[in-house]
């Protein structure tokens, strides 16, 4: 999970240092989609960042491909449970169900009695095949509830004829109506319908999995008494490696909030509160207080994990014995993902001393490189802040005098077109805003005339200026327009008002081309 932040973090360097060279200085929505749905970014983490930069992002962008991985998910989803299904349903009239023993075993004897291969069902699969499973009894938690399934192996047991030859790796396990699925891949040996097999689910990532799912449970029972307690579930992600919990929330978290929410969570865990684990009738369950989560479907007899007087909800996923197994919880993150709709990340266990010692590791750094102790680092950062925008302020100014400077020296060379004037000329490196001052002021002095300026602040990096006098306008030139296509010779875009606008591009090796191009235009529609 944290490598993956930081190879998050790396991507939207990337991205923010490329918009940054473009003419509309606007983060993609395919790009921040990316950084939310691959590498975690929250979108207002994302805004937030750009904002710091001076660019913005494609809301519209982002909320359309949303919709679309949300579309592709569900063709997806329905496309393996059909395919699975349908086989399973040929087979329901000769097999039972599987019997899940999971909450008490982590790995039991079982007989196989499905094989399916590319959704067809065969008696045997040899090693180096992807199969799907079905046994009569697994200790493997299918996904459910927003608990992902367990990950293990099945081996060869001395009943079967691979005796110790046998090695499926499990990756996952879905629940197709009454049958739990094994998604996994025969590393050795032959697999056959009848083998009797050991299923062994993996020890270290159940336990992570189970802290995190507790963790939930305690995330939303304290956030009802700390925020809001009508703060209902609108979903949620348990895995090995972090928790996930969306929520209904007209407003966001507080830093302070979250501070208090982290805090309690933790005491909890410090308090070793001990889980009381019961069937009982939903009617029952209910009565007692019991938190069920909006749109889910349950039983008349349903499964309640109590830990008294913190939390009390139906579920039917793994947990742990006693809060104290968590260890520790920390908030990683809090964003809104809908309308309405809130989402908080967070790790919990041996994921928390993952993510501080990478935080750690940063602080470290950064005391290094600005001689401070970590409890300066703010202050130090802020003022080189200072000092930078003030700098940045002196430079924009020394260029934008330095744009004036030049253009001046470009008053005696400009073209007579009859009653109009000309200037299309090249100004060296300055930036967009002295270029677009010197276009301005050129056309002040020059009255009835036309001015496009250029220049390449940046390598690869193009930008344009079109300053029109309203006597130019009137003969159907519009600087906005005018621009734009001049623009698109050198790989960009741009627009504006009829009498000022500005364009960039990406190909500086055009330029010249560009140039004439505008000048060949100018005297053609003003000659």
């Amino acid at each position: 999970f944290l490598k993956t932040l930081e190879r998050g973090e790396k991507l939207l360097e990337e991205i923010v240092d490329r918009t940054k060279q473009q003419t509309n200085q606007q983060i993609s929505g395919k790009d921040a989609f990316t950084l939310y749905d691959t590498y975690g970014f929250p979108l207002e983490l994302t805004q937030e960042i750009a904002e710091e930069q001076g660019i913005t992002v494609d809301l519209d962008g982002f909320e359309a491909a949303m919709k679309e991985q949300q579309i592709r998910a569900k063709d997806a989803r329905q496309t393996i449970d059909l395919t699975v299904q349908g086989s399973l349903d040929k087979l329901a009239e000769t097999i039972q169900g599987t019997e899940f023993v999971g909450y008490a075993e982590l790995s039991s004897l079982a007989e196989v009695e499905v094989i399916l291969v590319d959704g067809k069902s065969v008696e045997e699969a040899a090693a180096g095949t992807e199969v799907q499973v079905v046994l009569n009894q697994t200790p493997f938690y299918a996904e459910s509830g927003g608990q992902i399934g367990d990950k293990g192996y099945l081996n060869g047991s001395i009943q079967g004829e691979n005796a110790e030859g046998l090695l499926v790796r499990v990756d996952d396990v879905k629940k197709e109506s009454d049958f739990f699925v094994h998604f996994g891949f025969v590393e050795r040996g032959t697999l056959r319908v009848g083998d009797s097999i050991t299923a062994k689910i993996d020890n270290s990532g159940r336990r992570r999995i189970q802290a995190n799912h507790t963790a939930t449970h305690l995330l939303q029972s304290a956030l009802r008494k700390i925020v809001d307690d009508s703060i209902s579930q609108a979903g949620s992600l348990v895995s090995s490696e972090r928790l996930r919990f969306d929520f209904n929330s007209p407003r966001a978290v507080t830093a302070e909030e979250l501070q208090k929410i982290e805090d309690l969570v933790n005491s909890w865990i410090a308090e070793a509160h001990a889980a009381v684990v019961a069937e009982m009738p939903i009617a029952l369950a209910r009565e007692k207080g019991a938190t069920a989560m909006f749109g889910e479907k349950y039983g008349d007899v349903v499964r309640v994990i109590d830990f008294p007087g913190v939390s009390m909800e139906l579920c039917g996923g793994t947990h742990v014995s006693n809060t104290a197994e968590i260890g520790l919880f920390k908030i990683v993150s809090e964003a809104g993902v809908a309308a309405g709709t809130r989402r908080i990340e967070a790790v919990s266990g041996q994921a928390v001393l993952d993510y501080l010692n990478v935080r750690d590791k940063v602080v470290r750094d950064l005391g290094d490189r600005f001689k401070a102790k970590p409890e300066e680092l703010p202050n130090r950062i802020t003022n080189l802040q200072n000092e930078l925008k003030d700098t940045q302020k002196h430079l924009a100014a020394v260029k934008s005098e330095l744009a004036i400077a030049k253009s001046d020296q470009l008053l005696s060379a400009a073209e007579d077109l009859g009653e109009f004037k000309i200037i299309v000329a090249q100004l060296g490196d300055v930036d967009t805003e002295a270029l677009k001052t010197a276009a301005e002021r050129l056309q002040q002095k020059l009255g009835n005339a036309a001015v496009v300026l250029a220049s390449i602040p940046e390598p690869d990096k193009v930008s344009l200026v079109a300053a029109f006098s309203p006597e130019v306008n009137k003969k159907g030139l519009q600087a906005g327009k005018f621009i734009g296509g001049i623009a698109q010779i050198c790989g960009g875009k741009g627009g504006g008002r009829p009498n000022l606008a500005q364009a960039g591009g990406r190909d500086a090796s055009k330029l010249q081309e560009a140039l004439e191009s505008a000048r060949n235009l100018l005297v053609e529609g003003l000659g």
